[in-house]
C-alpha cells in the first residue's frame, strides 16, 4: 500500500487507558508532554485525527513557529462527515485543511479553505503521499482511529506518555486502540527506540518503531 510513514502519539493512564474528555482530569499529563507534542508535529509533513477528539478539544492543529506555508496539513476524519462549521480551526492560520468522510454524508457544508475527500482511510492515506507530498503523517488520536491504522498495519512509529500517576479505571474506558472489542487481525510488533523517565513529573516517554 502506498502510503507515507506513520507516527502516533498519545498518553496513557497507570492502567494503559487513554484519556476521554468526560471522565479525565484538567491538564492531567505536564507541561513536558504538552512540548513534546509540540515537537512531535513540528517534524510532520501531516497530522490526522479523528473527528470525536478534534470536536471534544477544540484542536487548532497549528505549529507554532512554523514558517507561512510550510505548516503541516491539517486532517480530520469522520464515518459520519458531520463537523461543526464554527469550529476554530477553520478560523484560525495553519496548514491546509483536508477533511475525510469515510461513511455517509451529513450535508456539511465545507468552508473554502478545506478540501473534502470521501474514500476510505487506506485510499487517503495513498492521497496524501501520492498528490500532496506527505512523506510523514503524525495521528493525535482518538482510539478509533488508532484502531483503524492498526488494522492496516500502517503504523511505523509510537510515541506514549505513560502517566503514572493518574488511574482512570473502568472496563469500559477506552484504550489506544478504542473501545474495548475484537482483537486485530494480528499482532503489530514494536522496537523500543526510547526510554526517557522523568521523575519530576512522574512520566515516562516511551518510543517505539514496527518491526518489519
Amino acid at each position: 500500500m502506498l502510503r507515507p510513514r506513520v507516527s502516533i502519539n498519545l498518553a496513557l493512564s497507570a492502567d494503559g487507558k487513554i484519556s476521554s474528555v468526560a471522565k479525565r482530569p484538567a491538564d492531567w499529563t505536564s507541561p513536558a508532554d504538552k512540548q513534546r507534542l509540540r515537537d512531535l508535529r513540528a517534524g510532520a509533513d501531516a497530522l490526522i485525527v479523528g473527528r470525536g477528539t478534534w470536536q471534544a478539544d477544540r484542536m487548532k492543529m497549528r505549529v507554532r513557529g512554523a514558517a507561512e506555508g510550510h505548516e503541516p496539513l491539517r486532517c480530520v476524519v469522520s464515518r459520519s462527515g458531520v463537523f461543526d462549521g464554527d469550529h476554530p480551526m477553520f478560523g484560525s492560520p495553519g496548514g491546509l485543511i483536508h477533511l475525510l468522510v469515510t461513511g455517509g454524508d451529513g450535508g456539511f457544508s465545507a468552508p473554502q479553505s478545506a478540501t473534502v475527500h470521501r474514500q476510505n482511510l487506506a485510499a487517503f492515506l495513498e492521497t496524501l503521499q501520492r498528490e500532496h507530498g506527505v512523506r510523514h503523517l503524525h495521528c493525535e488520536g482518538g482510539g478509533e482511529l488508532i484502531r483503524e491504522l492498526a488494522e492496516l498495519d500502517a503504523i511505523d512509529e509510537v510515541h506514549a506518555t505513560l502517566c503514572g500517576h493518574t488511574l482512570f479505571g473502568g472496563a469500559a474506558a477506552p484504550t489506544a486502540t478504542g473501545r474495548p472489542g475484537d482483537w486485530l487481525p494480528g499482532a503489530r510488533r514494536f522496537r523500543l527506540e526510547a526510554f526517557e523517565p522523568n521523575p519530576e513529573t512522574d512520566e515516562c516517554f516511551l518510543s517505539y518503531t514496527r518491526c518489519r
